[in-house]
């Protein structure tokens, strides 16, 4: 094994992506659904390599020059992804969402540096607690980032390569609790509050129209359709299309075919005995009046009308807080279907009565010029891309690197965000500019993803082999109950306070209250599993707002855990 570790230590660039392969292989297995994951795998993989290696006297360690890349990268994708929500959340409908993760991060902090106070952690350790037992690991970048900007003074006899050794060890020993904590408190609030979640959410479902979107996406069943009919009824005969669109409201007549010619759907076409009418509308209204035009018939001419598949994005003021039954009487309704709405990159439950915010995102299915019509309304049509701007992404890496060496003069110090913090605050920026102008700088979701994914569990893995030299002489077993212990509080006591004031205070929906507390913790984990406990998405209408908020809010705290636990 001495020839194996010393042919990593000689060959770094093998040494990380056998790091980063190993870390995604361990990060996939579970016990029923419960893992590592990735990420956390990428410490545990690169520390027992550091520290197997170091039994042979070999010591791996990796450049920080690579460590810092990948982290700033990783950051910048963060504030790609938050941007739109995260200022949605400073509106008035997002304001109860954002108190409730405030709370939730901010408790989380406190109780990190106040258990590592009275069990008198180790130097670094309330880095590694806050980031493990928050489960952001992107704190332990900005956890490190204070022993390099000097903010957190080390202790005489410690070196910043042991500070760094315990706080990838706070996060190995905290996370896996982090994790499952949150996801049983999620799951099991209602229950232990004496409230049935199950039966607030068919309340809210049949309340706001709110259907099931974690039902299966590939059925049978269509919301809408388009039919064709040969006219044979007398009585629609001889009217214009704007007579019968009067008389018939909720369908819409697309196409009309007089023996091979086409006439269109203009408003005063007057249709005749013998044509072939295209009736387009929703599955429940088109199965409802049989025989009001005439037979169905297999015409493909008729049908052959141009569909389009498009991702709207709603920029329109007016619109705000409109719900999506308030169109029921534009004249594209009945022509297309909503399949999908995000907001902030997570789909949220469809239903008539949902409302819309800026910059949500609708992909719609339907006839390309009612699409276009929706797009005009609405805000800008965006056709799927797979490029990617580069030059945007050059300018918002610069941009944010820049806004990291402004420094405020605080007494005898001086306080800036730092690379990490100017890299996620101009991806925020950017992102958000780009959002309202959709898309002159485009970053697609899998390269955004990549930045992310990437990013982070590189940095990890960097993170966990060069702290691994020093695990052995730092790790016992009292210091790792200690640890275990101050993760454990830090994690399970916020979820229930953020419960009771969301449900006793602001008296929000128990259902939607669930996954108002999984993203007050920025984990999607809870709101899954919340949402198959209850057999509803419901949980995911109070999801976006606080995962946004809180991921900045964590990601920031690994600084301040390091300088308040001094």
């Amino acid at each position: 094994m001495q020839a194996f570790f010393q042919f990593l230590a000689d060959n770094p660039y093998i040494l990380l992506f056998f790091t980063v392969g190993m870390a995604v292989l361990v990060g996939k297995f579970s016990v029923k659904g419960y893992g590592l994951g990735m990420v956390a795998a990428a410490v545990v993989v690169g520390a027992a390599l550091a520290t197997w290696a170091s039994t042979y006297g070999v010591k791996l360690q990796l450049d920080n020059f690579a460590k810092s890349l990948f982290y700033y990268l990783f950051m910048y994708g963060v504030g790609l992804r938050v941007g739109p929500a995260f200022f949605n959340s400073l509106k008035k409908d997002g304001i109860t969402f954002t108190i409730l993760a405030v709370i939730c991060a901010v408790l989380g902090l406190f109780l990190v540096v106040f258990m590592c106070r009275i069990l008198a952690l180790p130097p670094g350790a309330a880095g590694g607690v806050l980031a493990g037992s928050q489960t952001m690991s992107a704190a332990i970048g900005t956890a490190e980032m204070a022993v390099e900007q000097g903010a957190y003074k080390l202790p005489a006899g410690s070196t910043a390569e042991a500070v760094s050794g315990m706080i990838a060890l706070g996060y190995g020993v905290t996370y896996i609790w982090g994790t499952v904590g949150i996801i049983l408190v999620c799951k099991y609030l209602p229950r232990w509050w004496g409230v049935d979640a199950r039966k607030a959410a068919k309340e809210y479902e049949a309340a706001h129209g709110v259907k099931n979107v974690d039902d299966s996406g590939l059925t049978g069943y269509r919301g809408g359709g388009l039919r064709a009919y040969r006219l044979e009824n007398s009585a629609v005969s001889g009217q214009s299309i704007a007579q019968f669109r009067k008389t018939y409201p909720q369908y819409r007549i697309v196409n009309v075919l007089r023996g091979d010619e086409h006439l269109g759907a203009g408003s005063d076409l007057v249709m005749q005995k013998g044509d072939v009418v295209a009736l387009g509308g929703r599955l429940e209204d088109l199965t409802s009046n049989l025989g009001l035009i005439g037979a169905e018939v297999p015409d493909a001419k008729a049908l052959n009308i141009p569909l389009d598949q498009a991702e709207v994005l709603v920029t329109e003021k007016a619109l705000e807080g409109k719900p999506l039954k308030a169109f029921g009487g534009e004249d594209f309704a009945g022509q297309l279907q909503v399949t999908r709405v995000e907001r902030s990159g997570e789909p949220i439950p469809l239903g008539a009565d949902i409302e819309l915010k800026r910059f949500d995102v609708l992909y719609l299915t339907g006839l390309k010029s009612a699409v276009n019509k929706v797009a005009a309304l609405m805000g800008k049509v965006a056709r799927p891309s797979t490029s990617t701007d580069l030059l945007t992404l050059s300018a918002g890496m610069v941009i944010g690197l820049l806004i990291g060496k402004i420094n405020v003069p605080v007494g005898s110090f001086s306080v800036g965000l730092g690379n990490a913090g100017g890299l996620l605050l101009s991806g925020i920026l950017v992102s958000s500019v780009v959002s309202r102008l959709r898309f002159f700088g485009s970053t697609p979701n899998a390269a955004r993803n990549i930045l992310e994914d990437l990013g982070l569990v590189t940095f990890i893995a960097i993170v966990g082999i060069n702290a691994g030299a020093t695990l052995l002489e730092q790790l016992t077993g009292a210091i790792a109950v200690k640890i275990f212990l101050a993760g454990f509080v830090a994690s399970t006591i916020p979820p229930f306070i953020t419960w009771a004031i969301g449900y006793h205070v602001f008296k929000i929906n128990p259902a939607v209250l669930m996954g108002g507390v999984a993203g007050s913790r920025s984990h999607s984990g809870p709101a899954r599993e919340a949402a198959k406990e209850i057999d509803s998405s419901v949980p995911w209408v109070g999801f976006p707002v606080g995962y946004a908020v809180s991921g900045v809010l964590y990601t920031v705290f690994g600084y301040f855990a390091m300088v308040l636990s001094q």
